[in-house]
């Protein structure tokens, strides 16, 4: 028999989101799982892709395309050579731990916890340090004092989603200037998965770059801002100085995003700025969200409202996830999918509710005959 494949394959594990979806797909249950949207994207974008067609099919520069840096830099304020273009966010998230932490580092960041970072994190030989957020009357809140009892000598980085998934939290200016205290008090680096950033219902997130300009490293998407999800068109701003190396890393990955689609996301980003179509978005999602918050408390639910993203999360003790995709018609993720060290709140759910509103009213119909009510 050959040897055995490397321990680090025990984080091979299929993700929750793909088994719900496959799931719901063999069930035929409504999939408020995944986090993707349902149907194509803007009609500008694939324009735009038709409009690029031919000008652009071979490889880019591992840092990416110059037209989507120079358009990516007008968009965030930030200087185009510090514009890394990566196959997603979750490789630019790859690309970072790969930068900036090693074996015997610790890295902090909240939990619940998106599923992808304490992978990361161990495949660069780090250790996830995970900081327990507090779910009250008022919602979901961070626990800033237990962040910085957190910290030790190993501590090399700040993780912070904002707006947060899956809570849907939008950190206040008061908690990113206590994080970014901590940071420089502490010399760690900052990242800021931002990949929400156009997706938010009242305060604004503000970019942590902005704050801490020179230990920021901000992760953004393409795919959750333009609806497109499946192009892997994502990016990073680094401090200035810095994008070379992290470029350098992240082309022993995949050397470059596809250069079509880089293309095309460069001549659309100006397009959903100029013609209102993140506000559009926010009107639109903010009145699925409102949808789907209001059936889930007229079936008896605690419903948290997000600040941001496009999830909610609610309280369903009597709910078994694994039993309703099958037997009630509709797939959500078990709030387990977000621990590892804290007490997971009884009954938490998590719900996507960037579908047709059609799909909500179903998913809502389906859950009230599962429930009997």
């Amino acid at each position: 028999m050959p040897r055995a494949l490397h321990p680090r394959t025990s984080l091979a594990a299929e993700s929750v989101f793909s088994v719900m979806s496959r799931l719901a797909l063999q069930h035929g249950a409504v999939n408020l799982g995944q986090g993707f949207p349902a149907g194509a994207p803007p009609t500008f974008l694939l324009d735009a892709l038709r409009a690029q067609s031919g000008t652009a099919d071979q490889y880019t520069a591992p840092a990416g395309l110059a037209a989507l840096r120079e358009a990516l830099a007008l968009d965030l304020k930030v200087a185009p050579e510090t514009v890394v273009i990566t196959c997603g966010a979750t490789e630019a998230m790859h690309a970072l731990a790969a930068s900036l932490y090693g074996p015997g580092d610790e890295v902090l960041m909240f939990e619940p916890v998106f599923d992808i970072y304490r992978p990361q994190a161990a495949m660069s030989g780090a250790v996830a340090v995970l900081s327990a957020m507090h779910l009250g009357a008022g919602g979901w809140t961070p626990n800033l004092d237990g962040l910085e009892a957190l910290i030790s000598p190993r501590t090399r980085a700040l993780l912070i989603n904002n707006p947060h998934n899956p809570s849907g939290h939008v950190f206040t200016l008061a908690e990113l200037e206590r994080m970014v205290l901590l940071a420089r008090q502490h010399d760690l680096w900052i990242i800021a998965d931002e990949v929400y950033d156009e997706l938010y219902f009242g305060e604004v997130p503000l970019p942590l770059r902005t704050l801490a300009p020179e230990r920021t490293f901000t992760v953004g998407s393409a795919g959750k801002r333009l609806e497109a999800t499946g192009w892997r068109v994502g990016w990073i701003a680094a401090p200035p100085g810095l994008a070379p190396q992290v470029a350098g890393l992240h082309q022993w990955a995949t050397f470059c995003a596809p250069a079509p689609l880089q293309a095309a996301v460069a001549a659309a980003l100006p397009v959903a700025r100029q013609t209102g179509f993140y506000e559009d978005l926010r009107g639109s999602y903010g009145a699925r969200m409102r949808l789907l918050a209001g059936g889930l408390r007229s079936l008896g639910l605690e419903v948290q409202t997000p600040g941001g993203s496009y999830f909610l999360t609610a309280l369903a003790p009597s709910l078994d996830p694994w039993r309703l995709v099958e037997h009630g018609g509709v797939a959500v993720i078990p709030g387990s999918a977000f621990y590892t060290a804290g007490t997971v709140p009884d009954g938490l759910i998590r719900l996507a509710f960037c579908k047709p509103p059609g799909e909500i009213e179903r998913a809502l119909e389906r859950l009230e005959s599962y429930l009997g009510r």
